[in-house]
């Protein structure tokens, strides 16, 4: 009598529903039965995956502990129900039957009648897993297309949001978190704090956020205070599944049409307010700026205009003699086209103002503004100090806020190094070291980000009285400041009649000098 062969059995449902709950329980009942009443079969194992989609593999934990306990050749035949049990992606079904063969495990599917070690098998089980994944389209397409129609009814798809509860398909207010919202809108839309400030503020009051913790970030608020949900609108399908085997959530950049409802809801903010913050938002957006054709790492960058073009000037360097090198400015236009000249059409195309201004000569032509201002200096430095100051806590928040998002980004980064190495799509070396480049790329940021905020704490509380002194010299043309002469300079434009007009801002005044 020939021993017998070690088989294990797989089934798996994909909701979590009561009654597939029993039907998973009668299926995994059916397997053990079946593999113990034949004598030349022992039972090793039920393997079986709770409300887990057949079109990919990735989830399936125990169908992939299955996989490598057949690689490690604990038995030797695989017992399921249908092929659409094992897998709806055919390209799945082929290649694990393939790999299994290949190990000397066979898989028989009861309710086809497939064999994988019939010579036919690969035939009849690709006719079968088309079936199937055709099956899957289908049910996505009826599923996608139902949920579109109860979008277009008003029907809420999502989770509950500060402020509202989602229920049922219903959105309801929450009157006590819909005060903090509104506190937020104020704060960003009239009182013009950054989402970084009041984050801190929201910290030291002790408001609570949905994950009931005190910490706020300002990425959060930003997201917040974009939802046109506050407003009362409704929009939907901002993210689809456009692949129904992989079923990845992406965003929706124009692929399907968003469904959109106008005052769907009870509003929580004022249109007006709404429309405000909005606004400020767009304002303070430095990825949403045109392009001026000029980059902001120099002083005079944005500053120094073409007489003839309008173009900006374009900072360069020239090499000197000794071996170093000298800033000077050229019109972009000139520098892009080359000088003037006539087209096959007998049109005039490039600039030709062929004025160049060295870095120095404009240091030179602002301190000699400076110079010759003939207000009371006391005045004027307490107003300087004023827009200044303004000027340097503006530029520290919107640094605090862009680090804070590299923070994000990078946790969610080290978040899915954990997602790959567990769906097996990356080993333990590659994660560790993944991992650790991560790490440090949070260690330096979390450092950088305590400093400015040290540095933040210090500047706020004496910015303006210390500005008023360093602007004394300022003034006087005793010391240079970048960040003064990017706040305080309209532009210099460069005249064909080899002059130069320097005009500050919120004064009509132009001071002329000759090139």
């Amino acid at each position: 009598m020939s021993a017998a062969i070690k088989v294990a059995g797989y089934c798996r449902v994909s909701t979590e529903q009561e009654d597939q709950r029993n039907s998973l329980a009668a299926q995994q009942r059916y397997f053990k039965e079946l593999i113990e009443g034949r004598e030349d079969w022992e039972l090793y194992q039920i393997y079986a995956d709770e409300g887990i989609t057949g079109t990919s593999t990735k989830k399936r934990e125990q169908f992939k502990r299955m996989i490598s306990d057949a690689h490690e050749g604990k038995f030797q035949l695989i017992v399921t129900k249908e092929v659409s049990r094992f897998s709806r992606n055919i390209l799945d079904t082929i290649a694990y039957t393939r790999e299994l063969k290949a190990l000397g495990v066979g898989v028989l599917f009861m309710n086809d009648g497939i064999s994988t070690l019939d010579p036919d098998a690969e035939l009849r089980l690709s006719i079968m897993a088309s079936v199937a994944q055709e099956e899957s389209r289908k049910t996505s397409s009826r599923v996608k297309w139902g949920q579109a129609r109860q979008m277009e009814r008003g029907v809420v798809f999502g989770r509950s949001l500060l402020g509202y509860q989602v229920k049922d398909g219903k959105i309801r207010v929450q009157p006590e978190e819909a005060e903090l919202v509104r506190l937020i809108f104020r704060k960003y839309g009239l009182e013009k704090k950054g989402t970084t400030v009041i984050a801190r503020e929201l910290r030291e009051a002790g408001y609570c956020n949905p994950s009931g913790t005190a910490e706020w970030r300002g990425s959060y608020l930003l997201k917040l205070l974009k939802n046109e949900k506050y407003v009362g609108d409704l929009v939907q399908k901002k993210t689809i599944t456009p692949d129904y085997l992989t079923h990845a959530r992406k965003y929706n950049h124009g692929q399907e049409e968003l469904i959109v409802i106008k005052n769907h809801h009870q509003p929580i903010v004022e249109r007006s307010l709404w429309d405000a913050v909005q606004a400020e938002m767009k304002r303070r957006d430095r990825h949403n700026r045109q392009n001026t054709g000029h980059s902001a790492h120099y002083t005079f960058s944005g500053k120094i205009r073409c007489g003839i073009c309008g173009a900006n000037f374009t900072a360069r360097r020239k090499k000197r003699k000794d071996g170093g090198s000298t800033l000077y400015w050229a019109c972009l236009t000139a520098v892009k086209e080359g000088r003037q000249h006539t087209d096959y059409m007998g049109h005039q195309k490039g600039c030709n103002i062929g004025r160049l201004i060295s870095n120095e000569s404009a240091t030179e032509m602002f301190r000699l503004t400076l110079q010759s201002l003939r207000f009371n200096r006391q005045q004027l430095s307490g107003y300087l100090a004023q827009i200044a100051a303004e000027a340097v806590r503006e530029t520290e928040q919107a640094e605090e806020e862009r680090m804070m998002r590299e923070i994000e980004r990078v946790t969610k980064k080290k978040e899915g190094v954990l997602d790959a190495f567990i769906s097996d799509e990356i080993g333990v070396e590659e994660m560790n070291a993944l991992n650790r480049h991560c790490d440090r790329q949070l260690e330096a940021l979390n450092e950088r980000l305590a400093q400015l905020r040290q540095l933040a704490g210090q500047s706020v509380s004496g910015t303006e009285a210390g500005m008023r002194e360093h602007l004394e010299a300022i003034l006087t043309g005793r010391v240079t400041s970048e960040l003064f002469c990017k706040t305080i300079l309209d532009n210099i434009l460069i005249c064909p009649d080899k002059t130069a007009e320097l005009s500050l801002e919120r004064l009509s005044l132009r001071w002329r000098f000759s090139l």
